[in-house]
This record gives structure tokens, sequence and C-alpha cells, in this order.
């Protein structure tokens, strides 16, 4: 058999292909009885998509000989003819597999996905920590207790504040299980960017990288676990498509028209970029150096802003000629 698609779920999976005879095969199966069902029909090519427990799978059955294509959701549902159901989905994926312009998507290695993984972790502990600091906030302003922005002050100031506060037993035992909550989540982030670092100093990719201005052991390690191998990108450019630094498009009739940044995006990823480029923004004003001539250029042109996205496209440019040239950053 040339090539198997499969519908993945996580009991019931359904699988679609045409045999050497022509004759087409769909059927269900269970999540036990899939990898003999594998080894019987022997695929060339399994096509799946891009969905939860897609990589492990892929793994899988790239370490039992086969190709594994992953295929974006968005890219199959064109192909999905009728009413959904899941064989359907299975025929749909193979169409889409089978064309020859497809784009697919690079199944992670178990090191990417232990690195990705702790990014995830990492970033809901963040949006968790910012919840708890405007709920604070909100409940302090209740009892006129009032604080400067940003989050790095907010705990000593608070404690120190409560200290000197009128306010009743019970709002004071509130507030400080609120602080106690938010010293926990503080604590579980710096030991998570400490960790972070600690792969960047042992990772010869993540150390190159962070040579390269505007990139440190959260955005090293966070385009480590995203990209794997950057030659699965022809160019800097696309690398930077893909992240999704660039304009939506909606050219028609020879006209190009161009928008914001588009939603399709890896927007963990571009969001650690856009904050590493703003860091390294905020000490180009004074320089006059190529890169920094540059900026302000853009800046004139486009606004300060649009400045920090440029900014940002540059350096995954620059990353990913370093990482295909095995180079470290090299100033102009």
């Amino acid at each position: 058999m040339r090539m198997l698609a499969i519908d993945l779920a996580k009991q019931s999976f359904h699988v679609h292909g045409i045999s050497a005879d022509g004759e087409i095969i769909s059927r269900r199966v269970g999540r036990q009885g899939l990898p003999s069902l594998i080894v019987k029909l022997a695929p060339a090519v399994i096509a799946m998509e891009a969905c939860a427990t897609a990589h492990y799978w892929g793994r899988l059955f790239m370490a039992a000989g086969h190709e594994v294509r992953l295929i974006n959701p968005h890219f199959v549902k064109p192909f999905v003819r009728g009413s959904k159901n899941d064989a359907v989905d299975a025929e749909a994926i193979f169409d889409a597999a089978s064309r020859p312009t497809m784009r697919f998507v690079p199944v992670k290695t178990e090191e990417q996905q232990d690195l990705q993984s702790r990014h995830r972790v990492r970033d809901r502990l963040v949006v968790q920590r910012t919840s708890l600091i405007n709920h604070l906030r909100g409940l302090l302003a209740e009892y006129g207790l009032i604080y400067p922005k940003g989050a790095a002050l907010l705990l000593s100031r608070v404690r120190g504040g409560l200290a000197e506060a009128r306010v009743s037993a019970m709002a004071r035992e509130t507030f400080e299980a609120l602080l106690d909550e938010l010293e926990s989540l503080e604590g579980r982030i710096e030991r998570l960017d400490d960790r972070l670092i600690a792969i960047c100093r042992e990772d010869e990719t993540c150390r190159r990288l962070m040579t390269l201005p505007g990139v440190g052991p959260i955005v090293a390690t966070a385009l480590a676990a995203s990209i794997g191998d950057p030659r699965q990108f022809q160019s800097g450019r696309e690398m930077a498509a893909w992240i999704g630094l660039v304009p939506r498009q909606y050219s028609t009739g020879g006209k190009s028209r161009l928008g914001g940044v588009g939603r399709r995006a890896n927007h963990y990823l571009r969001r650690q970029l856009v904050h590493g480029a703003r860091a390294v923004a905020l000490r180009l004003k004074t320089k006059t150096d190529p890169r920094s001539r540059w900026f302000q250029a853009v800046i004139d042109r486009r606004g300060f802003n649009k400045g920090i996205v440029a900014m940002a496209n540059k350096t995954v440019r620059i990353a990913w000629a370093m990482l295909t040239r095995q180079e470290d950053y090299a100033r102009a």
C-alpha cells in the first residue's frame, strides 16, 4: 500500500487507503489494534492531521520505517465532502496528502516535545500570575489601596502596605492568602526560568541563538522547540512568515493589498520575539551602527510598533541564517 490516512482520536481511529489492487480500505479501529493494523497493511506513507497526539504517533510510525506526513487541519477542511464524520475526515486527509503542492508539518522529536511542554507550563503560570495580580489589585482598590503598575515590586509593596492599612482581620487574611499564592507562582516561574537557562548552557543551538541581540534563554529555547531543523524552511523570510511576523495579504487582479500581522501564527513564539525586539529597540535609540539606523528609519516611516515587528522579523531571518550555516552572530 502506498499511503494510508488516519483520523486520530483518543480511543477510536478511522483509516482510509487504497490497496495495490485498487480496493478502497475504510474501517474503524481501536487504539490497541492500530499498531497491528499498520503492520498488516504496511503503507509506505502515513498521513494524519497535525492535531493532539499526532507527533507521538508520528514518532512511533517513523521508528517503524514509515514516512509520516502531518497536515495542518485548515488545509484538510476544503477536502471534506458531505457531512462530517470520521470516515469522511479520513478520506479528506488522504486526498489532501496526495496533493503534490501540499505543505506538511515536521514531526517533533521527543526533545522538542519536552522543551515545548516546559514552555506551555511556563506560559500558563504567567497567565495565572497576571490574572491573580489583576484580581488582587481590584480587591485592594475597594479598600482604597492603590499601587503603581508593574508586577516586579507589587508583592513587597502590598505586604508593606497591609501592615499599616486599616482593614478588618477578615480582609487582611484574604489578602495574605492571595499574596502567598502569588509568591508561590513567582517561585515556580523563577524555577522554570532557571531550568531554561541551564538548558541553554548545555545546548549548542541555544547558545548560538543567544549571541543574537533580542534572543535570551526564553526565546532561544522556544525557537529550538518550535522549529527543530531550520532547513525545512527555504529562507529566513519563509520562517518569519511561518511564525506570523508578516502582514496579511489579500491581493487580486494584480493589486497587492497588505494588512496587519495575520492570525495564522505561532502566537507564543511571536509574542516572545516581539518582547525581545522591544527590549533591543529601547537600547538602539542613541546608537549609530547600521542596525540602529535601519530601525530608526523604519520607525520614522511606519511608527514604533511596526518597527518592533520589523525588528522581530529581522531577528528571525538572521537566526535562520545562523542555524543553517552553523555560525554565531557577527555584528556589522
